[in-house]
């Protein structure tokens, strides 16, 4: 008798699909983002996610995957000059523009994983 762990080809390695797809992934760091902006843990978890997945996933997720990353560092960017720059007025302006930057990009990359589209250029400081 052998062991399961033995070379013996007589085992076959059955493998369990995932239970949630890349693009159920993807939608959801989208989702997590917005929801960032009430509960600014989610927006970490997202990143991690999008961090873990991009190398295991199609091109068309990776785009979004990459695209979510650089939106995630960029707005924290944003976020940051906006709180150092308070007090002088311009921070919320700044602020203000991060939140609208943020949402835009979100609801342009689930415009276009909706319709089956990768993000053309995830690299972009727009909107993709």
């Amino acid at each position: 008798m052998t062991h399961p762990n033995s070379n013996d080809s007589s085992y076959a390695v059955v493998t369990q699909p995932s239970p949630i797809s890349n693009f159920g992934l993807v939608l959801t760091v989208y989702i997590l983002y917005l929801v960032g902006f009430v509960a600014a843990i989610t927006a970490l978890i997202g990143v991690i996610i999008a961090y873990l997945q991009r190398e295991k996933a199609d091109e068309l997720c990776r785009s979004h995957f990459e695209f979510q990353i650089r939106t995630f560092w960029m707005g924290l960017l944003y976020l940051f000059i906006g709180a150092l720059t308070i007090h002088f007025g311009v921070g919320l302006l700044v602020l203000i523009w991060w939140i609208v930057w943020t949402v835009l990009r979100c609801v342009k990359g689930l415009l276009a994983l909706n319709a089956g589209e990768s993000i053309r250029d995830p690299n972009t400081w727009g909107f993709g």
